[in-house]
């Protein structure tokens, strides 16, 4: 089975991960992870005409990298197969893309538990990729 985890540097997001390490333990079938950081570009765009698209590009693949290294770390010490992708764009689409892109049977984030005022007003992340995703998804909180 191969499994996107969602990671954006936030204890919800490690707890998914630690979600998935477990269920793997427990399948017959060989496991994969896929570590999928993604960050919506479109407000950077602008600013990549004054500072230019590699700086842009710079600053959110360190931003990235910085946000998935614990999750590398926890994964690594798992044992398990697990590639990591950096992701732009719309940040549920970019995630639905990944797994689509990358075969995924299971889709786990985190959640982090904002206000139910707020997710009714705007939405979250995690309500948009189980409404708009054709696969399982896990959400861990």
């Amino acid at each position: 089975m191969k499994m996107l985890v969602a990671i954006d540097g936030s204890k919800n997001a490690l707890r998914a991960l630690k979600y998935a390490i477990k269920l793997a333990g427990k399948l017959s079938e060989p496991s994969s992870l896929v570590l999928v950081n993604a960050h919506d570009d479109t407000a950077l765009r602008g600013a990549s005409q004054f500072v230019g698209k590699d700086t842009v590009k710079g600053y959110l693949d360190d931003l990235s990298n910085s946000e998935l290294a614990e999750a590398v770390a926890l994964a690594e010490k798992s044992g398990l197969s697990f590639e990591t992708r950096l992701v732009r764009g719309s940040v549920a689409q970019a995630i639905l893309k990944a797994a689509t892109d990358r075969d995924c049977d299971q889709i786990i984030l985190g959640s982090k538990g904002r206000s139910a005022l707020r997710d009714l007003l705007i939405g979250s992340v995690a309500q948009r990729v189980i409404a708009m995703s054709t696969i399982p998804v896990t959400i861990i909180k």
